[in-house]
Order: structure tokens, then C-alpha cells, then sequence
């Protein structure tokens, strides 16, 4: 050795460095002793110190502690240790026999590399105890530290072995030599040594350490593996090889997931996103006053601050959601960038790796063969490189697109439970929930290509760069066609955004129609309304499929421009170079590698205009959620609670609006404490408005409304959970059962919940579908009792219920001997009879208070009050005893003649009507057979304490009170069938077209490309021009066959998949509108209408794009196994058990991620459904002030719904993983029989090897795709089954049109034995009911709530089909008719008067057959005529979703006139008059009294007056009828449960 070597490297080792003619140009490579001990050694040392940082951040970011010592761990340590010593002894060593006297130099490398060695050991030495104290179980730094370092020294040991025999052969030689080898064999010895202990500690790194002791969350046995997976496990997932086998075994079930990973649950998630969005609201602030803490994370709760700011904060513009998910979320995205960039650049390492393997089939023996088995291993090295590293990459996308979505529905929820009236007006329940539905989840979608962004134009711009290389300037042609295409692109692009605004606008009005349409479907059943709104709906739906259609259009516009795009490119790229010089010849590596590079531009390119639009997309739903976010919040400081104040309620000049107009002006009240107040005045004065005001739901614009203590609330309307009844009533407190006990009796609701089917335990619809208004009052009622608050406000709570229930609940609960004497309460109230019992009354008239006192005082003044108490006696309306006692009242305080004269009048009307209804809660008992009614209550009230038998009575409870079934999530594979009734909707000519044209264009494709290579094999081209152009030529006619074919098929796909949509959307309309009652009373309405929304919305635009990928995608693996066996037949030897390993792969798959996917959706509807349950109630949970138990539930709901989402992400990744290693395999031996096989064509190796390349993408994405279809699919499957359900009998038959037009004629009713049950299963409802009801006459019906009176209307009208007996009019049997005959020909007036959001018209008249006078004279009967009058709209005016913007009373009236409109023979009344006060009560009895004098009349009787003039009454009891006469003639006979009713109620 020589001491002038050239290079630094060299003199560093005092040897060469690098020598080719060793390494590269021989037949048997080797490296220099010297690069073994430098660069392969340094690699992995410069690898570890460049990316330790990650390792610290895992210890940061752990979020558990102490790991205990234990064999791995310590193991760890031990070899580390033994590594550091031999290091150290290298060092020693040198220094002691190198340099100084020895002969031997001491190099540079002898000192340094040991101490470059010892450092990094030491470094991973320090890591061992950090880890364990930290309770990080993996890291994945480490192992790719000691993987690369073992794998790079496999070189230095063959050198040492050949050396060591080297030396031998010496010392074995005969003639003594002088050298001394000792140094030598040092090393010998130390590097095997070394190289040991590193094997084993990359034997050791593939295993994680233990669990760790101290953990932030409670870790279960059901935890996910990944937790405690190896670095190795996590990078192929084999941690998931369980579920996979577990799911193919059977199909999973909820118990069998795992628990979700701490880092992803809300309570991780929201306080980071809370934080940033936090700062994020006060940056928009100008008024940087409030220094606000950082977001408090207090026992769970996340605090969110108000964007919408206090009314003098200037603000600068809306908070976005943006920046706090960026500084949220940023660092793993970031990361996932980082792999991103890394893959782009491995991607384009291939098409280098393929021109050697070219040229090397080229060269033709020329080469030594390990070069070409080197370039096929290096391929299958990048690939594999490239997949573990894309796994990674997705993966973490998936997480932070799960987080973002976790913390926008978080932020969703918790900002629509502040959010002020006017905002609350401005979109409807349904708008919001798809903020959280469609928005948020958008956002999930997009993370995963986001990177795109900047990844797709830096991969386009490699491709050039490479492409340059192989042809030159030509590049510029091509790539002029591509810059042309995008704007061309864009301009589609931007159009079809507009359609999709224009659907999405269009499926969010016919979603709101079909929820509005589902919750009143009982009303469109009674009023044989059907059809208007079926066509409406379709009308919308027309509308909806015409945008689709143009979307097809414009869709299969571009797949055109992408399609052809690459092959224009390649086109005017190849002619360009060829074209321009004669010196420029095609090569069969320019060819190939060219078709390579410009393949990969193709995935970019088409990815970059769907990016953009995707991106769009969400930066609508961003708009949308930021303009929720930023709305207008309740003002927590409107109410103050100052408890200085002296009384508990109070509101002082009090101005307060809904938002527009101001309601209420010059409000004074006080409330003391424990005092009662009513609030009494007309319909729509304003009365829910002051306990509203109360409540701080109403925007205050003067005064200060305190209260102090906890609230309870009643509103008018009830608020009822989709819960059991106890939990309604419980609302989250615990059960005490002797209080519980007592609320029950005192609220009446022990016999409702006895007739309950499983008792309090009865699971209640949504909006409290199977109570009858009465219940759910009287619940809501007991929910407030329960909660022992301090404050009571209750909105009317006797007005669903009948006067003696309403007098029990008066006395028992809200007067001054009730349950809440000695609470502070105000009552709205419509009676006049309990007035004189209250502590002070205020009067309300138009928005003020008009009078107030006590009762005395306001006789007295003869004002407002005393006209209200006149016109309410003059209806005759109470009991005689309550009149007495008014009467007692007011003459004691005061000579008021002419009040007192009407009360004389009152109590002779009240002498000579004297009924009742009564279902006074003792009178149900004497119905029950007199005497042992007070004996039997007190037994049953004892059988309820006794807790032995509870609990075998529980079991049976629950089955029964079951009411919604739970959501059927079908199991196992989806049949054919369904696919059958796919392509039959699609239709079979369009089905078969769509594969033929597929085939034609994959036949055209490999045709171009074959031609290409038989071009560049030709030698003759270089002489013969006239040969180029023909080449050329058809080079083009085969790109032009490309084009048109696919153009074709993507158009027929696409129309093909929106017929088939329109026709399944069509069916699932009708059936569902066909469907009996029963079947909506026990499906929830969420349920339909997910079916019309998620469902529809899949038809429409889901599956039709999974159709084209798969079908595509399909063609393409054939063409490639095709392309492959081509140039090397050998290749179908292993093509078959790859397709083994890909099929297996594929059903674990599909098995699992399919179960997974249906679980998911079944456990995301209950996240909406609670929502918009929230939505609803918000009023009553601010009010109760359980804001945070419901986020609470909310966040528990959606970590739910990831728990079930995060294996499907998984599945996911686990799928690509070993496809994509099948793929590397096809890739691996494709290149290696290329190389092998002795083949002597290029052109063919190349072809094959460069589709061989593409099959990894093309494999993956198709199994992805076929199993998107299969869990897609399931759309399909699902309306199909509500397709498949029940139907109720027939809307119209033949025999109806014989009927005159007019029937019935004269409106006899008769009941035959007649037997009815609510569903199959249940008991009769009715049992054996016979009467008869002469034309004309008017019948009272009365009985206790449950004795089946609401079920006879119900039969009368077929809503509940007869069980046995029959019901006929006129003589002819309903049964014979079509339901729509028969329901058109009778009219009923319902007890909840439902309008639906349209015009007033078309709450009046739906099928728009009347004219114009006749409705305003309707109008005018129902006293709505002056309202209407003075709408700015008149007959046009928009009602509110819901009919939110009329009062209740309104709303009954509006009723009233469609009955009006109607007016047919037979009039059924149902309760009519349970939620109205006095006058409209008294305005719609007049008007039936007169206008319906000729009809027959049933009228389902609440109070007295309803029925006083009726003809005859009927007795229901249980069922069966006990009585039927005249009321007169009942009374006479004091043996009569009628005449025992009256005597209960004191009437007789």
C-alpha cells in the first residue's frame, strides 16, 4: 500500500475506498474491505442520529408509564452492554498494537470508527431504561437501525471468512513465515462477535416490551393489540391477522372489537381542537381585553368559546374551523407527507431499474447473469419498500381524518346546544344533522388525498424530468397537450360542481319532505293524502335525476379527456421526436421506459382535477360549518342568579323578541318564593313566551330576569327521549323508588304504565310515538316533579290531559297541598278552575301584562281578567262543584252583579248537562267494580315494592317493551340476488354493452402498445420514411379506438346507473308510503329516512363510480396476465398460486371490513338520531342544565362509532399490505424470468415487466373496489328489503268507481262483533264491539285512557286492520273497499294538529282540486279567516317545518278547515280539544254544531261540554263496550258506570 492514495477516503483507511473492476465489471462481486467498514457501517449510525428526534417524541407523547423490568427488556440491555465493550476493546486494541513502536499505521479509521460505533450504542444504550419509564413498548427507529446495520455487514462477513482461509492457506504452508497475524485475527474474532450481538439484537427489536404499569386510561383485557404490537407487527399488521380470521370464521359482532385507542377518543381529542379553536376566536377579536385560561378540561368537559362574541366585541370576520385543525392535527399530517415524499421518489427509481433490465436483455450474454437477478431483486425491493412505507402513510392520514371528524361533531354538538332562536330558524332540524352527517365526514374523506396536493404535480414534474432525458425537447408536445387538457378539465369540472350543488340542494328538500312526510304520516294516512305528497316527492326526485343525468354526461366527458389524455401525450410525444430528425430513432428502452414514466404522470394527473373538486367540495361544508359555528349563541348572561335579590323569580321592565319583531314589552314579575302564579290570557298572547323569557330562550333587549336555584321545566309541548319511560322520568338522576313511587301516583301515570306492555321499562319511540298527548304531558310532568329543583315553570301541563286527571294532578302535584307547595312556581294555564287557588295571577294580553293580583283583587277590578272569566263560564264548560266554588269565591270578595249573575247561569247549565267523561283516577277504578278500589290499590302498590319476583318480572319486561327494533345488520356475504336485482334495474342491455365496450378497449390498448415495441424492434425504420408514417399511423388509429370505446362505455355505465337508481328509488317510495301503520310505529323515522338519504345517495352516486373502477380495473388484470404470459409462458406456472394467495387475502378481507362496515353504520345513525333528539329538545336540557350528561352521551356515541371505524381503516391497511406483496411477487418473477428465461425480444421483457409494475396499483385497487361494491351494495340490499315488507291492503280497486260520488249518503255506522289488536302478537285492543249509529246522529265516546277509544277511530278509518268482525257504512263493509275510498270519504279532525312546511294552500288542499272561495270560506267558518287576511302571502304563506310558526291553537283551527273543506257524511272528532284554550275550544264546538249538523258525528270526549248534546254515549271499558244509550237515560239509571262517572265528578 502505497502512501500517495488518491481520494481522502482512502488515506482515512489507509486502503482503497472504492475499486469497480472488484465490485462491478467482474463475475464475482465484492466490496473493498475499507467501504465495508466505512459506508456500510456509518449508513445506519447517520441513519439513527438523524431521526432519534421521533424516538423523543414517543417518550413525550406516551401516554403511559413503567414498564417493569423483564427478559426482553433486560436481555435488550445485556447485549447493548456487550456491544459497547467490544467497541470500547476495538478501540484498546488499536491504540495498543497499532501506531507507535508496532510496525503496523494506525489509520484514521481504526480510532474513528469504534468511537462513531461506541456513540451510536451508547445513544440506543440510553434509550432501553427511557423506554421503559416511559412506557414506550416499540420503536420503530431502533429496529430499522439494527435491521440495516446486520443486513450491510452480511458483506464484511464473507470478506472475513474468504480472509481468515486466506491466512490459513499461509500459515499451512509449509515455508514459516514472518508476518504476525495477531491483529488480524482480532478482528476476525471482534467483527463475529459484534456481528452476533447484532443479529440478536435485531432478533429482539422485533418483539415489543411488556404492558406497562401506569396507564391514563384503563386499559382492558378487550384493548387493541396495536397497543402493545412490535414495530414489526405494526408494519404489516400481522397484530390483525385475529380479527381477519375471527371475522372470516363468523361474521363479528359488537362484543367482538376491541376498545378504542386512548389517543383517539374524544377526551383526548377535543381539548387540543378546543384549545386551538379557542385562540382561534380571540384572534378575530379587535378588543383583545379577555385573556382567556387555556381550553379548561374540567372532570370531562370541554369548554368552547363563543365566536359569535358579546354585542360590543367588534369582530373581524368569522373563525374558521381551519387553522385549529391544522395546529390540531398538523404533526401527524406532517409526518404522513414526509413518507408521502419518500414514495414519490421510490416510484420513480422503477423505470430506471426496468431500462437496465432492458439493456441487459439487450446486451444479450454480454453481462454477467447476477446483474440481471440484482436489477429484479432491486425492483422488488423498491416495491416492497414503497408499500410498507404507503401503508404507514394511509394509516395516518385515516387517523387524523378520524380525529377531525371526532372533534367537528364534538363542536357540532356541543355548539347546537346554545345555539339562539334566530339561528335555530334559519335551518331546520335536518340541515343541521348534515352538518354533522355529510360535512364532518367529507372531511374524513378528503385528508387521505390531501397530500396530493403537492405530491401530484411533484411527481408529474419528475416524469418530465426523466422523460426529457429519454427524448429530448419532444417532451414539450406532450406536455403541451396536457396543460391544454387541464383548463378544458377544470371548465367540467366546475360545472359538475354546480349539478352537485344543485343535487345536494335538491336531496336536502326532498330528504326534509320525506321527514316530514314520515312524522306525519299517520294524518297523510287519515286524510287519504298519499299521492300529493308521493308526487311532490318525485317531483323533486325528477328534478334530482335530471342534474344527475347531466353529471353522467359531463362525467364521462372527462373520463374521455383522461383516457385519452395519456394516450394523446404519448402520441405527440413519439410522433414529435420521430418527426423532428431523422438521427432520432426509436428504442425499444426509450419506448418502454417513456410508456412507464407517462403511466406514472396518469395517476396524478387524473387525481388532480378530482382533488380540486373534492376540495371545493369541502370548502362548501367548511363554509357550512363555520357559518353554524359562528351563529349566534343564547346569551348565558341574559338570566342573572342573584341570589341578594329578594325573590327567587323576577323579571323588572322586561323587552324581549324571537329574534324579529318585539314579543313581549314591559314585563314585571315576581315570583316569591314558594309561591304559585299563573299566567292566564288568549291564545298567542305571549304566555309560553314569558317562561321562555324565564328561561333565557328569548333574546332580551331591556330589563334584567333573574332567577336563583336549580329549574325544572314543562313545556307545552312534550319533550320525549327515545328511552325507557323510567329514564324519561329519572332524566339522568338516580333512582330513589319510594320517590319515584310517589311522582308516579301523584302525576297519574301508575295505570298508563300498568298498561304498558313491559311497564316503566317500556322503550318509547322517537317523539314519543306510542303515548298518547296525554302521557307524554303528564311524563314531562313527572320528569320536572322528579328532579327536585327549586324553580318550577310550567308551560300549560294540564292542557293534553282530561279535567279530572287535570283536577288530581292540580291537587296532588302543583296546588298548594301538592308534592311542590313549597317550591316557587309559575303555571300557564287555560282553566279558570283552579285560579282561586293560586297564589297571584297576571294576566297577559298582547304582549304586556295587562292586570295582576290575586284572584279577589282582579274580580274586583272588573278589567281584562273578568271579561276572561265570563266568556270562559258562558261555555259551560265545568263542573258544578268547581263553579260553586267560584261562585263561594267571588261573592265573598265583592258585589259584582253581573259576574255573579253569569255564574248563576253557569251553574243551572252545568245542573241540567251534568256528564262526564270523567277519567278522574278514581272513577277508573270504580269502574272497575265499586268498593275494592282503594283495597286493590294499596295491594298493587305493595307488589311493587316486593323485589323477589321484580326480577324474573324484569327479564320478561324488557322482551316486551321493546317497541323499535333494533336495525337488522344483515350478516355474511350479500347474495346474489341483489346483484341480480342491480343489473336487472340497470337493465340487461346496458349491463352486457358496458363489458363488451371494456373489452374492446383493453384489446385496443395492448394492441398500441405491442405495435409500439414491434415498431422500435424494427430496423428498417431508419432508412424507410415512408414505413415511420405507416407505423405511425396506425399507432393512431389504435389510440383512437381506445378513446371512443371507453368514451362509450363510461357513458352507458353511467346511465345505466342512474336509471337503475330512479327505478329503486321509485319502489322504495311507494312501498314505503303503502306501508300499514304498525310498521312505522316500531321503525324508527331515522331509519327511513337514512334509507332515503345515505342509501339513495349511494345509488345515485356511489356505486355507479365503484362500478366503473371495478370494471376497469378488472379488464386491466387480465390484460396484464394476458401481456405477461405473452413474452414469458413460464409466468402462468406462478400465476396460479398467486391468485391463490391474492383470492385468500381477498375473502378474509372482504368477510371482515364488510361486517365491520355494517356494524359502523348501525352505530352511526344513533350519533344523528341523538342529535337531532338534542336539537329538538335543547330548550329542556338548558333548562334542566344537563348540557354536559348529554355531550357526554354524545362523545360516548361517537367513540362508539369509531370503535367499530378504526378496525375497518385497519382492515384496510392490513388488505394492502398483502396484496401489494402479492403484487411485488408477480413483479419479482416476471423481471427474474425475464432476466433468466434467455428471452432474445426486449420489446416483450420490457412490455411485460412495465404492465407487471402496474399490477400492484391495479390489484389493490381492485379488491378495494369489488369489496367497496359489496359493502356498497348493501344499499341496495336494504331497500330491497323495505321492497319486500308488508303492505296495507289496496289504495284504489275497480268496484269504488261504481260507488256515486257522494257516498256515503247517509253516514250510518255499524260495528259487528268487531275485533281489533294494534300488531300481531299484542292483545285485542277492542274486543267484540257491536253498535249501531243511525245517520246523522252525534255519539259521544268516553271511557278511560287505554280503554280503546282512540283504536275505534282508528279501525273506522283501516289504519288498524279488523281482527275479527266487521265495521260497515251504509251498509257497505270497509273492508270490501280501497283504503283510499274509504278515508277520502270520511273526515276527521286529529288530536295532534300536524301541518305540513309549504304553502298554507297546500295544508288545506294538497291535490289543488278546490277554487278559491270555497277555501277562504272554510277560513272564515274556522275563524282563521281575519289571521289569514293579514298574512302579507295570504293563502300562499310559507308554513314553518312542523308548522312551527303558528300557535297550537292555530294550528287546530287550520284542522278544523280542512275538515271543513272536506265535509263528508261521517265527522270523527279525536280529542280535538285537549290542547286549546277556552275560545278556540268554544269557536271550533260551534262550528262543528252548525256546520256538520247533517253528519254523523263520533266524538272521543275529553270534557264535559264535548258531549252534553250528543244523541247517545258510548261506555268503552277495556275494550268492550259497557253501555250505549242516550246520555239522559243513563243518568236516570243509577246503576250505570255513566251515572257512577257523573256522581265521581259530583255531577249528580
Amino acid at each position: 500500500m502505497a502512501d500517495d492514495t488518491s481520494s481522502p477516503m482512502d488515506r482515512f483507511c489507509g486502503s482503497t475506498f472504492w475499486n469497480a473492476t472488484e465490485t462491478w465489471y467482474t463475475n464475482d462481486p465484492d466490496f473493498t474491505p475499507c467501504f465495508e467498514q466505512t459506508a456500510l457501517v456509518w449508513t445506519p449510525c447517520a441513519f439513527y442520529w438523524a431521526f432519534v428526534i421521533f424516538d423523543f417524541y414517543y417518550l413525550k407523547a406516551s401516554l403511559d408509564r413503567n414498564i417493569p423490568w423483564n427478559k426482553l427488556n433486560v436481555s435488550k440491555a445485556l447485549v447493548n452492554l456487550g456491544l459497547l465493550v467490544i467497541t470500547a476493546l476495538d478501540l484498546i486494541m488499536a491504540l495498543v498494537k497499532k501506531g507507535g513502536d508496532s510496525e503496523l499505521p494506525l489509520y484514521d479509521l481504526d480510532v474513528w470508527g469504534p468511537i462513531i460505533k461506541f456513540a451510536t450504542f451508547l445513544l440506543l444504550f440510553i434509550f432501553i431504561p427511557l423506554n421503559r419509564k416511559y412506557g414506550v413498548q416499540t420503536t420503530g427507529c431502533q429496529f430499522i437501525f439494527w435491521f440495516l446495520l446486520t443486513v450491510l455487514s452480511i458483506p464484511r462477513c464473507r470478506t472475513e471468512v474468504r480472509l481468515d482461509a486466506e491466512r490459513q492457506k499461509i500459515l499451512n504452508s509449509q515455508q514459516p513465515s514472518e508476518q504476525d497475524f495477531s491483529w488480524e485475527e482480532y478482528q476476525f474474532v471482534s467483527f463475529f462477535i459484534f456481528f452476533t450481538f447484532t443479529s440478536i439484537m435485531l432478533i429482539l427489536n422485533c418483539f415489543a416490551d411488556g404492558m406497562p404499569r401506569q396507564t391514563k386510561y384503563q386499559r382492558g383485557e378487550n384493548e387493541i393489540p396495536e397497543l402493545s404490537a412490535s414495530f414489526l407487527s405494526r408494519i404489516t399488521y400481522q397484530w390483525f391477522d385475529k380479527m381477519a380470521l375471527k371475522g372470516y370464521r363468523n361474521p363479528l359482532e359488537e362484543k367482538d372489537l376491541w376498545d378504542l385507542r386512548p389517543q383517539d377518543s374524544c377526551s383526548e381529542v377535543m381539548p387540543i381542537f378546543a384549545h386551538h379553536w379557542n385562540q382561534n376566536v380571540r384572534k378575530n377579536y379587535k378588543n383583545k381585553a379577555r385573556v382567556e385560561p387555556k381550553a379548561q378540561f374540567s372532570n370531562g368537559n370541554v369548554t368552547f368559546e363563543n365566536p359569535h362574541g358579546e354585542k360590543n366585541g367588534r369582530k373581524k370576520g368569522m373563525a374558521s374551523i381551519m387553522p385549529p385543525i391544522y395546529k390540531s392535527f398538523g404533526g401527524v399530517f406532517l409526518f404522513g407527507a414526509l413518507m408521502k415524499l419518500f414514495t414519490d421518489t421510490l416510484t420513480f427509481a422503477q423505470p430506471q431499474v426496468l431500462s437496465l433490465i432492458i439493456s441487459f436483455v439487450e446486451a444479450q450474454d454480454a453481462e454477467p447473469e447476477w446483474k440481471g437477478i440484482l436489477y429484479a431483486v432491486l425492483l422488488f425491493v423498491l416495491a416492497a419498500a414503497q408499500t410498507f412505507i404507503l401503508g404507514q402513510y394511509f394509516h395516518r392520514m385515516f387517523i387524523v381524518g378520524l380525529r377531525i371528524r371526532t372533534a367537528l361533531i364534538n363542536a357540532i354538538y356541543r355548539k347546537a346546544l346554545r345555539i339562539s332562536n334566530s339561528t335555530k330558524k334559519e335551518s331546520t332540524v335536518g340541515e343541521i344533522v348534515n352538518l354533522m352527517a355529510v360535512d364532518a365526514q367529507r372531511f374524513m374523506e378528503l385528508t387521505t388525498y390531501l397530500n396530493m396536493i403537492w405530491s401530484a404535480p411533484l411527481q408529474i414534474g419528475l416524469a418530465l424530468y426523466f422523460l426529457w432525458q429519454q427524448l429530448g425537447p419532444s417532451v414539450l408536445a406532450g406536455l403541451a397537450v396536457m396543460i391544454i387538457l387541464i383548463p378544458v378539465n377544470g371548465v367540467i369540472a366546475s360545472r359538475i360542481k354546480t349539478y352537485q350543488i344543485r343535487q345536494m340542494k335538491y336531496k336536502d328538500e326532498r330528504v326534509k319532505l320525506m321527514n316530514e312526510v314520515l312524522s306525519g304520516i299517520k294524518v297523510l294516512k287519515l286524510y287519504a293524502w298519499e299521492p300529493s305528497f308521493e308526487k311532490q316527492v318525485l317531483d323533486i326526485r325528477d328534478k334530482e335525476i335530471a342534474t344527475l343525468r347531466s353529471t353522467a354526461y359531463l362525467n364521462a366527458g372527462t373520463s374521455f379527456l383522461w383516457s385519452c389524455a395519456p394516450f394523446l401525450v404519448s402520441l405527440v410525444t413519439f410522433a414529435t421526436y420521430v418527426l423532428t430528425s431523422e438521427a432520432n430513432q426509436l428504442s425499444v428502452e426509450k419506448v418502454l421506459v417513456s410508456i412507464a414514466l407517462f403511466d406514472l404522470m396518469k395517476l396524478p394527473l387524473t387525481i388532480l382535477p378530482m382533488l380540486s373538486v373534492d376540495i371545493a367540495e369541502t370548502q362548501v361544508s367548511v363554509n357550512r360549518i363555520n357559518k353554524f359555528l359562528n351563529s349566534e349563541e343564547l346569551d348565558p348572561n341574559s338570566v342573572l342568579h342573584d341570589s341578594s335579590k329578594p325573590h327567587p323569580m323576577s323579571i323588572e321592565n322586561g323587552e324581549f323578541s324571537w329574534g324579529d319583531e318585539i314579543t313581549l314589552r314591559n314585563i314585571n314579575i315576581e315570583v316569591k318564593k314558594g309561591s304559585l302564579v299563573a299566567l292566564v290570557g288568549t291564545v298567542g298572547s305571549g304566555k309560553s313566551s314569558v317562561v321562555q323569557a324565564f328561561l333565557g330562550e328569548m333574546e332580551k333587549l331591556a330589563g334584567v330576569v333573574n332567577t336563583v336555584g336549580k329549574l325544572a321545566y314543562v313545556p307545552q309541548q312534550a319533550w320525549i327521549q327515545n328511552a325507557t319511560v323510567r329514564d324519561n322520568i329519572l332524566f339522568g338522576q338516580t333512582y330513589d323508588r319510594k320517590r319515584y313511587n310517589k311522582v308516579i301516583d301523584a302525576c297519574a301515570l301508575r295505570a298508563d304504565i300498568d298498561i304498558l306492555s313491559a311497564g316503566d321499562l317500556t322503550e318509547i319511540g322517537e317523539k314519543g310515538i306510542n303515548l298518547s298527548g296525554g302521557q307524554k304531558q303528564r311524563i314531562s310532568l313527572a320528569r320536572a316533579v322528579y328532579s327536585d329543583a327549586d324553580l318550577y315553570l310550567l308551560d300549560d301541563p294540564l292542557s293534553a290531559v282530561d279535567a279530572h286527571v287535570g283536577k288530581h294532578i292540580f291537587e296532588e302535584v302543583i296546588g298548594p297541598k301538592g308534592i311542590l307547595a313549597r317550591k316557587s312556581r309559575v303555571l300557564v294555564t287555560h282553566g279558570v278552575t283552579f285560579l282561586p287557588q293560586v297564589d297571584s295571577i297576571y294576566v297577559i294580553k298582547m304582549g304586556e301584562i295587562s292586570e295582576s293580583g290575586t284572584f279577589d283583587q282582579l274580580v274586583k277590578n272588573k278589567g281584562a281578567f273578568a271579561d276572561f272569566i265570563i266568556q270562559h263560564l258562558q261555555e259551560g264548560n265545568e263542573e258544578e262543584e268547581e263553579l260553586n266554588q267560584i261562585k263561594r269565591q267571588i261573592s265573598s270578595t265583592a258585589d259584582v252583579p253581573e259576574l255573579l249573575g253569569t255564574v248563576e247561569k253557569a251553574i243551572k247549565l252545568a245542573r241540567t248537562e251534568s256528564l262526564s267523561d270523567s277519567i278522574s283516577v278514581t272513577s277508573a277504578d270504580s269502574l272497575m267494580g265499586g268498593g275494592g278500589s282503594l283495597r286493590r290499590r294499596t295491594k298493587r302498590q305493595d307488589s311493587h315494592d316486593s323485589v323477589a319476583s321484580a326480577a324474573s318480572l324484569k327479564k320478561k319486561q324488557e322482551v316486551e317493551g321493546k317497541l323499535i327494533e333494533t336495525e337488522k345488520s344483515q350478516t355474511g356475504g350479500v347474495e346474489f340476488a341483489v346483484y341480480k336485482h342491480y343489473i336487472k334495474s340497470v337493465g340487461i342491455f346496458l349491463s352486457v354493452a358496458t363489458l363488451v365496450l371494456n373489452f374492446v378497449f383493453q384489446a385496443f390498448q395492448i394492441g398500441s402498445n405491442l405495435w409500439l415495441t414491434q415498431w422500435a424492434n424494427d430496423q428498417n425504420v431508419a432508412n424507410d420514411t415512408g414505413l415511420r408514417d405507416m407505423y405511425l399511423g396506425v399507432y393512431g388509429a389504435f389510440g383512437f379506438g381506445q378513446v371512443t370505446s371507453y368514451f362509450f362505455c363510461s357513458l352507458t355505465l353511467a346511465l345505466g346507473c342512474i336509471f337503475c337508481s330512479k327505478v329503486l328509488h321509485e319502489t322504495l317510495l311507494s312501498y314505503v308510503f303503502r306501508w300499514p301503520m304498525e310498521l312505522f310505529d316500531t321503525t324508527p323515522l331515522g331509519r327511513v329516512v337514512n334509507r332515503f338519504s345515505k342509501d339513495v345517495d349511494t345509488i345515485d352516486n356511489v356505486l355507479p363510480m365503484l362500478w366503473r373502477m371495478v370494471i376497469s380495473q378488472a379488464f386491466a388484470v387480465l390484460a396484464t396476465i394476458v401481456v405477461i404470459s405473452l413474452s414469458t409462458p413460464i409466468f402462468l406456472a406462478v400465476i396460479v398460486p398467486i391468485a391463490f394467495l391474492y383470492y385468500f387475502a381477498q375473502r378474509f378481507y372482504v368477510a371482515t371490513s364488510r361486517q365491520l362496515m355494517r356494524l359502523e353504520s348501525v352505530s352511526r345513525s344513533p350519533i344523528y338520531s341523538h342529535f337531532s333528539e338534542t336539537v329538538t329538545g335543547a330548550s329542556t336540557i338548558r333548562a334542566y342544565n344537563v348540557g354536559d350528561r348529554f355531550i357526554e352521551e354524545s362523545d360516548a356515541k361517537v367513540d362508539k362509532n369509531q370503535v367499530c371505524k378504526y378496525p375497518s381503516v385497519i382492515a384496510n391497511r392490513w388488505l394492502a399490505i398483502r396484496l401489494e406483496m402479492v403484487g411485488n411477487l408477480i413483479i419479482l418473477f416476471a423481471s427474474l424470468f425475464a432476466v433468466l428465461g434467455g428471452q432474445t425480444n426486449p420489446g416483450l421483457v420490457g412490455l411485460s415487466v412495465s404492465y407487471a409494475l402496474q399490477v400492484t396499483q391495479t390489484l389493490n385497487w381492485l379488491v378495494r373496489m369489488s369489496s367497496d361494491i359489496e359493502t356498497n351494495i348493501v344499499s341496495v340490499e336494504r331497500i330491497k328489503e323495505y321492497g319486500e315488507t308488508k303492505q296495507e291492503a289496496p289504495w284504489e280497486l275497480e268496484q269504488d268507481k261504481n260507488k256515486p260520488k257522494n257516498w256515503p249518503q247517509e253516514g250510518r255506522v255499524e260495528f259487528q262483533n268487531f275485533q281489533v289488536r294494534y300488531r300481531e302478537g299484542l292483545d285485542l285492543v277492542l274486543r267484540g264491539v257491536s253498535f249501531n249509529i243511525q245517520g246523522g246522529e252525534k255519539v259521544g265516546i268516553v271511557g278511560r285512557t287505554g280503554a280503546g277509544k282512540s283504536s275505534l277511530t282508528l279501525a273506522l278509518f283501516r289504519i288498524i286492520e279488523a281482527a275479527g268482525g266487521r265495521i260497515s257504512i251504509d251498509g257497505v263493509d270497509i273492508a270490501s273497499m280501497g283504503l283510499h275510498m274509504l278515508r277520502s270519504r270520511l273526515t276527521i279532525i286529529p288530536q295532534d294538529p300536524v301541518l305540513f312546511s309549504g304553502s298554507l294552500r297546500i295544508n288545506l288542499d294538497p291535490f289543488e282540486i278546490k277554487t278559491d272561495d270555497e277555501i277562504w270560506k272554510a277560513l272564515e267558518l274556522s275563524h282563521l279567516k281575519s289571521f289569514v287576511k293579514s298574512l302579507a302571502a295570504g293563502l300562499n304563506h310559507e308554513i314553518a317545518e312542523g308548522g312551527e310558526n303558528l300557535s297550537v291553537g292555530q294550528r287546530q283551527l287550520v284542522c278544523l278547515a280542512r275538515a271543513l273543506l272536506r265535509k263528508t257524511k261521517v265527522l270523527v272528532l279525536d280529542e280535538a280539544t285537549a290542547a286549546v284554550d277556552l275560545e278556540t275550544d268554544d269557536l271550533i264546538q260551534k262550528t262543528i254544531r252548525t256546520e256538520f249538523k247533517e253528519c254523523t258525528v263520533l266524538t272521543i270526549a275529553h270534557r264535559l261540554n264535548t258531549i252534553l248534546d250528543s244523541d247517545k254515549v258510548i261506555v268503552l271499558d277495556k275494550g268492550q263496550i259497557i253501555e250505549f244509550a242516550s246520555p239522559t237515560e243513563l243518568l236516570d239509571n243509577p246503576k250505570s258506570a255513566f251515572y257512577s262517572m257523573a256522581k265521581d265528578a259530583n255531577l249528580v
